[in-house]
């Protein structure tokens, strides 16, 4: 078989790999394609007077590199065929025949063939070529691991420093193990917080939402600070009996971007546990609310509701519309899921919240349409409407007036 030499080639590859902090198997694979790629430019340079490749013309070739020997071969997979039409995809009988003694091939199968050009041929354009496919190939291999490292980190918490704004986003710099010990990820408007000052080199923890690939730039990180996975990442890092799954975080409710500048970020969130010497809200809250106080600190002074989740849909709602104090809760539709709830003249505000922000927040943590009134009220208009017998009373006497009626006009 034909090969192209390329002195160095052992020491090369291990320079690569030590400079990119990428696997040799992965610079191996850069360089195969980046010289087919160099093997195509070659080949369309040749038959620039004769045709056109199609872009999937060689798909059929590939580059065996020689570390041993120090150099590659190009080969190809041929179709074997009574009359050869095209001499990069088929070959005849006859050519297998003499190329390959007692060979079993049939018309129809495929093989292998050696289609290496000469040395002086190709081996300096090989060279020019090669060099700039192969920085991208390099570049494109370190995407790939980059994507793969930080997939199995989707969802989960990362530390983030501000490197500069584009538009409305703010591009940040993530730690890496591949390549380079930072990687970008782009913070969008959405998913910035108000509360949140960023400047230049500053230092946030986000939350990994997703890891998008795009045809030019390679994988690009989004990062959050406005999920609700946030919250429950931090207090994940925060409460060990999180961690440990003796606490368990049932449901979350975050309003990141409030509907007036006048209402501030909150977040309910609705704990529980299976330990019956195990507090869960006080697990969350720590001592003196050390723990708390932590992950507020992190999300700049957002208001966080920890409650205690409850089977019980009445109390896990009075629970949810934390801080007030709930007299009553009166479950009116279970299958439309609508709920009642009666509170104190002094709670009444407390419970809806600025704007409406405590009650839609209770809302959306127990998935109930909660519609709230004051109970001195309420209990007013009960007393002034007639009962059901009574109301049954008057319709029976309505009917019979209206009856008597009919007959003295008759």
């Amino acid at each position: 078989m034909t090969l192209v030499s390329l002195p160095g080639l052992r020491d090369m590859i291990e320079q690569i790999s030590q400079r990119h902090n990428l696997p040799q198997s992965a610079v191996q694979e850069a360089l195969r394609e980046a010289l087919l790629k160099g093997y195509e430019r070659y080949r369309r340079a040749q038959s620039l007077d004769r045709h056109q490749f199609a872009d999937e013309y060689f798909d059929n070739f590939n580059v065996q590199l020689d570390i041993d020997e120090e150099g590659f071969r190009i080969l190809t997979t041929k179709n074997i065929v009574e009359e050869v039409t095209n001499s990069d995809h088929e070959i005849s009988l006859k050519e297998v025949k003499e190329q390959l003694e007692d060979s079993d091939f049939q018309i129809g199968d495929a093989v292998l063939v050696d289609v290496t050009p000469g040395q002086r041929d190709f081996g300096r354009m090989a060279a020019i070529q090669t060099k700039q496919v192969l920085l991208q190939k390099l570049r494109d291999q370190q995407r790939k691991l980059i994507q793969a490292e930080f997939q199995e980190l989707e969802n989960t918490l990362l530390q983030a420093r501000v490197l500069r704004f584009e538009r409305q986003s703010i591009i940040m710099a993530v730690s890496s193990g591949v390549g380079q010990p930072e990687v970008e990820a782009e913070l969008p408007k959405r998913e910035q917080l108000p509360n949140d000052t960023y400047r230049s080199n500053a230092t946030f923890k986000v939350y990994l939402k997703k890891v998008r690939e795009t045809p030019h730039r390679g994988p690009q990180l989004i990062v959050s600070r406005a999920a609700a996975g946030l919250v429950v990442e931090l207090f994940s890092n925060e409460v060990p009996e999180i961690e440990e799954e003796i606490v368990r975080i049932v449901a979350i409710a975050r309003e990141a971007h409030p509907p007036s500048r006048h209402v501030g970020v909150r977040t309910k969130i609705a704990v529980d546990t299976l330990e019956r010497d195990v507090d869960p809200v006080g697990a969350c809250i720590g001592a003196r609310g050390s723990r708390i106080q932590a992950v507020v600190n992190e999300l700049r002074g957002e208001k966080i509701d920890v409650i205690r989740w409850s089977p019980d849909p009445a109390t896990y709602i009075a629970n949810s519309l934390s801080p007030a104090r709930v007299d009553k809760v009166l479950l009116i539709d279970p299958e439309e899921r609508q709920a009642l709830v009666l509170v104190a003249e002094d709670q009444l505000s407390l419970a809806i919240g600025k704007e409406g922000q405590n009650v839609r927040l209770a809302a959306r943590l127990t998935g109930w349409k909660i519609d709230i009134k004051d109970i001195a009220k309420y209990k007013q208009e009960a007393e002034e409407q007639p009962s059901s017998q009574e109301s049954e009373e008057i319709a029976e006497e309505t009917s019979e007036l209206a009856g008597i009626s009919e007959t003295e006009q008759k």
